[in-house]
């Protein structure tokens, strides 16, 4: 998911102490990548994608390099009052033709985002073209830059590799105020596509097309990243092409508040995968999974997936959290308006002056805190915590999730009760339910008898609580949750009956079957 720019405020929590620890990740299979040996530039403009923060600024004096403190000292600045907690929604779509279901090609997408700039009121960003000469306008002629996203008002449009369509935005104070920044993008984007014969769908995995179907951006990182993928997963090809998300990003007051927030949602993330489980085809078939967006992380990338099960130790924090950052390996560092590529080389390394490639060189706050966007946990921490379980969907699931976790997580009665449910959890119990619920969803089996439906009716129930106790009449967001627990069916659930019933095996109605209205 993009990087989402937030407000700063003053921290409210206490100085960082310093300890030394080292932290793996708690994944089985873990692997070693090899350090990159060949290096290159990346030539880019007002970049914002899900794994990176956009580019340091390069106005005024350099930046001095920063100390592990200062690095703690970033994440502990995202402390704020309560007063000051916002609700930051993403969402990705897949954009495909509405006469052959093919993915949607980047002359279209520059059709759209000139759109937004032209009618709507946006600004560009811009980028180089990885090759000179390589980019040409519609009347043939050659151009410089490509347009690969836009902005207005805290609100970002991003592309993913494949064309993913992604609006990440801006922090806003409720779900009223959420439900009406979705439908005007939705509705914006939408017109702009069916003007080419084009529509936008929610779902969580491309129901029929192959990588090498799908039009890569052209952005110039992605080349890098599609070689490196390969040598540290199976399926990280897979995330980059063929998944959507959605995902909602929470404020926390300090730092016992996030320890207790992360840890929470990290262990009921399985959860938001089970009811908003919605990939269930690949290759144009029924796949047998319910999540098969979730399925795919378990083997993109082990050195910054998994499931942190030392987050749930008695010393977690922030410090904690920035070791295990600080054993990430790397991917770009971005000097002179340009990215370098140092895929697989250590932080640590660049922490010491030792990276090779750039010799006595340390990181600055703006390297750390891109840095910090290269791990893909179910729960990722910055200045905010993100929840990151959940498949692309409808256009009422994208509020749903945010009413979820919001009325889960800013009620302290209701964050209470569920930290009840799940703090005498194993780490074997944990991993057993990550890993089922991809494939059995609902259905997935706990201990004691329990099923994850019988966990979810439970957290939907808090958060419905949690929202009426603010007062605001949100708690009517939660309709489509209440659907799927009463009804025992998940969107998987759904779009595998019409496939058995009414599409005679082809999964490749899925598209219009979750295509979004303008």
């Amino acid at each position: 998911m993009a990087f989402v720019q937030r407000s700063s405020s003053t921290a409210t929590c206490s100085p960082s102490v310093s300890r030394e620890s080292t932290i793996s990740n708690g994944s089985s299979g873990r692997r070693k990548k090899p350090p990159s040996t060949t290096s290159r530039i990346i030539k880019r403009r007002g970049d914002a994608h899900k794994m990176y923060a956009a580019p340091p600024s390069e106005d005024g004096p350099k930046k001095q390099p920063a100390t592990r403190e200062e690095m703690i000292d970033f994440l502990r600045s995202g402390c704020k009052p309560k007063e000051k907690w916002r609700i930051g929604t993403e969402h990705e779509k897949f954009g495909f033709s509405l006469t052959d279901n093919s993915r949607m090609p980047y002359a279209v997408i520059d059709y759209v985002l000139s759109g937004l700039v032209e009618r709507h009121g946006w600004t560009p960003l811009n980028e180089k073209c990885p090759v000179v000469g390589s980019c040409t306008n519609a009347d043939g002629t050659i151009r410089t830059l490509n347009i690969i996203g836009a902005t207005k008002n805290g609100m970002n449009v991003t592309l993913e590799p494949g064309g993913q369509f992604e609006l990440s935005g801006a922090p806003l104070d409720t779900l009223h105020a959420t439900v009406e920044e979705a439908r005007t993008h939705i509705k914006q984007v939408c017109e702009l596509a069916a003007e080419k014969g084009y529509g936008f769908a929610g779902i969580g995995f491309d129901p029929k097309h192959s990588v090498e179907e799908i039009p890569m951006m052209p952005k110039g990182r992605y080349n890098i990243m599609k070689n490196y993928m390969p040598k540290v997963g199976t399926t990280g090809l897979d995330m980059m092409f063929r998944t959507c998300t959605i995902q909602v990003n929470v404020d926390f007051s300090s730092e016992a508040d996030m320890v207790k927030k992360f840890q929470t949602s990290l262990a009921l993330q399985p959860l938001a995968t089970a009811l908003f489980a919605n990939s269930p085809f690949k290759d144009g078939k029924d796949c047998n999974m319910c999540s098969l967006r979730s399925d795919v992380w378990k083997d993109t990338d082990n050195d910054r997936c998994g499931t942190l099960q030392w987050a749930f130790d008695d010393n977690f924090g922030f410090e904690k959290y920035a070791e295990y950052m600080m054993d990430v390996p790397m991917y770009f560092i971005y000097r002179n308006g340009g990215y370098i590529d140092v895929t697989g080389l250590s932080f640590r390394d660049f922490m010491a002056g030792k990276l090779k490639i750039l010799p006595g060189e340390k990181p600055t706050i703006d390297d750390w805190e891109q840095h910090l966007t290269t791990s893909f946990p179910e729960v990722r921490l910055k200045k905010y915590i993100e929840m990151r379980g959940a498949d692309g969907g409808s256009e009422e699931m994208i509020t749903a999730l945010s009413a979820f976790w919001i009325g889960i997580l800013y009620d302290e009665k209701s964050l209470d009760d569920a930290w009840s449910i799940c703090k005498n959890w194993t780490s074997e119990e944990r991993d057993w339910l990550r890993n089922d619920v991809t494939t059995n969803g609902l259905r997935s089996t706990f201990k004691d008898g329990t099923t994850c439906l019988d966990l979810c009716r439970k957290c939907v129930q808090l958060a419905e609580d949690g929202l009426k106790n603010r007062n605001l009449g949100e708690e009517k967001y939660l309709a489509p949750l209440w659907n799927i627990v009463n009804t025992e069916k998940s969107q998987a659930d759904v779009l595998r009956e019409r496939l058995h019933n009414d599409w005679n095996g082809d999964a490749t109605m899925a598209f219009k079957a979750t295509q979004y209205k303008a």
